[in-house]
């Protein structure tokens, strides 16, 4: 059974990491966004650690929001929201026996109550992310009278976070996960081990956070410019390489409106569950 401390550990490298690797159209080392620079996600990565480390023992809901109020105190803007979604069941899966960890997670989404998804929804509120738009029904600005799973499947459709609730993580698992353990593998240095996840799954089903912003046609269009990097060889070749810094250009500009950020927080809870899974020593 992994100790609290290391899941904390565990979930605070993973952010360390996923902002640290130059993923185009995102934040990292030298690349800042207007309203948010790299030190905030470095401060937001910190801050979740002890909520992540008390997830075995208090509900989903409860560290969701802990980890959102923990930010904002060294931050003023929204910086891991996603991040913490994907990250808060998977460390109370983590924390749990038997089985195995994704085994574990399917019945912590399972066993989501309304009340955690009145504190997921408090969370979103103080978190204020942009493009978030309205729902017919269970809306977050409302109160919700469903549980956090079944929230999470009313916005599956518009929203990939949502969707890896009702999915048991599908694109985590089947999708970043191995695409980090293969650059591992290939002898690849961790943030770019990052980037090629990134891109699998940037590349395997469009943002939605651009989907929402700019539309699906554009959220598609830098889906395929995704699989042109990863033919030139992304991060294993030096086409590849001048490839990942002519999309992080184009991907860039003032309003952030075709930052892949959906993307990012994927990749994140991806390197989480390498690390969990005993990653880091390989």
């Amino acid at each position: 059974m992994i100790s609290p401390e290391k899941v904390a550990a565990a979930g605070q490298l993973a952010c360390l990491l996923e902002v640290s690797a130059p993923k185009p159209g995102n934040v990292s080392p030298e690349r800042h966004f207007h309203d948010t620079r790299y030190e905030d996600f470095l401060a937001s990565a910190v801050a979740i650690g002890p909520a992540l480390a008390g997830a075995g023992r208090q509900t989903l809901g409860a560290t969701i929001l802990r980890a959102v109020e923990d930010t904002l105190r060294w931050t003023k803007s929204n910086t891991n929201l996603g991040i913490v979604l994907l990250l808060a069941p998977l460390a109370k899966a983590a924390l749990g026996q038997g089985q195995t960890l994704r085994e574990r997670l399917e019945a912590v989404l399972a066993a989501t109550t309304v009340e955690d998804a009145t504190a997921v929804y408090a969370a979103i509120r103080r978190a204020r992310p942009g493009g978030l738009g309205q729902s017919v029904a269970e809306d977050v600005s409302g109160v919700p009278t469903v549980t956090l799973r079944d929230a999470m499947g009313l916005a599956a459709e518009r929203d990939a976070i949502a969707r890896e609730y009702v999915s048991n993580f599908e694109l985590t698992f089947a999708v970043g996960v191995p695409a980090v353990l293969a650059a591992r593998r290939a002898g690849l240095a961790w943030t770019d081990a990052a980037v090629e996840a990134y891109l699998a799954l940037l590349e395997r089903v469009p943002d939605t956070h651009i989907a929402r912003k700019l539309g699906a046609a554009e959220a598609e269009a830098v889906s395929r410019k995704a699989r042109e990097v990863r033919a030139l060889g992304g991060t294993r070749s030096a086409a590849g390489r001048q490839a990942l810094i002519d999309l992080d250009g184009e991907l860039r500009d003032e309003k952030n409106r075709r930052n892949p950020g959906t993307t990012a927080d994927l990749t994140c809870a991806a390197l989480f569950v390498v690390i969990l899974e005993g990653g880091w020593d390989r």
